[in-house]
């Protein structure tokens, strides 16, 4: 069944069926040949798997990013990231970047990031002189700290998926997704000093950053009031995401008045379509892993690499290897669903903290958002500048390194996961 499984799934992603049907009909196709296990074990697995409290987190924080994403919040944050580093060479660039890790912390998602900086960003550097491609790969990379950056869709659910703590993770992923915002400067930096982009003509004011700052104090203050409940025992991570959901709404439609009761209804729609096909691919997903589970393919898989070598450090990088090429392929939830029961056991038996291992796989996942042919990112990032797909890829590959050496330092530096906690 292993094999028929495995193949099937192979057959239909080269067919480019949608990754949560594929999941789903792979699993299907291989219990129709085996035969010995009922059809309506599928259909069970798409409904209970879903029927679970710390997953309702995930409906609530895309919606409160497409609340956020329509009500302002994101020029707000925009004009105190700018008045941080707008006026050092590239400033359009890195201020793109710190944009991208303020609403990190208020969308838990990706592409919403993408969506809701570069609408703006993109545009406004391009004017500026800003290469287009450079641009939209500045945007599209950075959107990928969304996920890294608590709250983050990713981390609930390999807490889910790994039984550890979903608030430990958010902690966990502070520090790394810094890091990764800090390494995104450090090339748009030296890119925009070779290219020419000058900052801004106005000098780094501490009166400004204030203005600034006290203009988007609402803005800045989903975060903590989010961060602050779940670390301070208010609510849990799921009951967080429901109250990101009201206090996004209060401040656009009434702080700002920038979310109008007609938007509310794409707004809707969005987060409807979006959270439905979350949903699915956990639903198949997870049928899907059980099946692997009862051939002990998670088993044969830890035994094999165990084989190769019993030093912590190859089984790492070898475990990395395969999540950045899973992530040119594969959904990072259904990464996650599907690696986390076969990984993390290798990783804790070679030594390595499940908090740890989970924010490496998180962050090496986050890369597959900007790897074709799947890097959701990029996708958005290219409609938004009307770019091809081709050309946004070849210009991301730089970023893509920086991404792979910071998730290097990440992995041999466990300190930089765990302080926090």
């Amino acid at each position: 069944m292993g094999i028929i499984i495995f193949v099937a799934f192979a057959i239909l992603l080269i067919l480019t069926v949608p990754i949560g049907i594929a999941l789903g009909l792979s699993s299907m196709i291989a219990l129709m040949i085996e035969g010995s296990i009922p059809l309506e074990f599928i259909m069970k697995e798409l409904t209970t798997s879903t029927n679970s409290f710390p997953l309702l987190a995930i409906p609530f924080f895309i919606l409160a990013g497409e609340i956020m994403g329509k009500g302002g919040i994101s020029k707000r944050l925009i004009a105190v990231a700018e008045s941080l580093v707008g006026s050092v060479t590239g400033g359009l660039a890195l201020t793109a970047i710190v944009t991208c890790m303020f609403f990190a912390a208020i969308s838990g998602s990706g592409p919403a990031t993408v969506a809701a900086v570069g609408g703006i960003m993109i545009p406004a550097m391009v004017k500026k002189g800003y290469d287009i491609k450079f641009s939209t790969a500045v945007v599209a990379s950075a959107g990928s700290i969304g996920v890294i950056i608590p709250p983050s869709i990713p981390m609930v659910m390999y807490g889910v998926s790994g039984s550890v703590s979903i608030g430990d993770m958010f902690l966990a992923g502070i520090i790394p997704g810094i890091l990764v915002g800090l390494g995104l400067m450090a090339y748009a930096y030296y890119y925009a000093k070779k290219a020419g982009y000058k900052g801004n003509s106005q000098k780094i004011s501490i009166v400004n950053i204030g203005k600034q700052v006290w203009n988007a104090k609402w803005s800045l203050l989903i975060p903590v009031i989010i961060l602050g409940g779940i670390y301070g025992s208010i609510f849990t991570p799921t009951e967080a995401a429901a109250v990101a959901v009201f206090v996004g709404f209060i401040i656009g439609a009434f702080v700002y008045r920038e979310l109008k009761w007609k938007d509310l209804s794409s707004v809707f729609i969005d987060s409807a379509l979006m959270t439905a096909t979350i949903l699915i691919i956990v639903g198949s997903a997870t049928g899907f892993g059980k099946l692997l589970a009862m051939e002990q393919i998670p088993n044969q898989i830890a035994t094999a690499l165990l084989s190769f070598s019993d030093n912590k450090f190859t089984i790492i990088l070898m475990i990395i290897v395969l999540l950045l090429i899973v992530g040119c392929f594969m959904d990072t939830i259904a990464a996650i669903i599907i690696l986390t029961p076969i990984l993390l056991p290798i990783a804790t038996h070679v030594g390595y903290d499940p908090i740890h291992f989970g924010i490496i796989m998180i962050v090496a996942l986050a890369i597959g958002f900007v790897t074709p042919p799947v890097g959701v990112n990029l996708f958005v990032g290219s409609s938004i500048a009307g770019i091809s797909l081709e050309a946004l890829s070849k210009k991301i590959i730089p970023f893509i390194i920086v991404m792979v050496i910071v998730l290097l330092i990440i992995t041999f530096i466990p300190t930089l996961s765990i302080l926090l906690i």
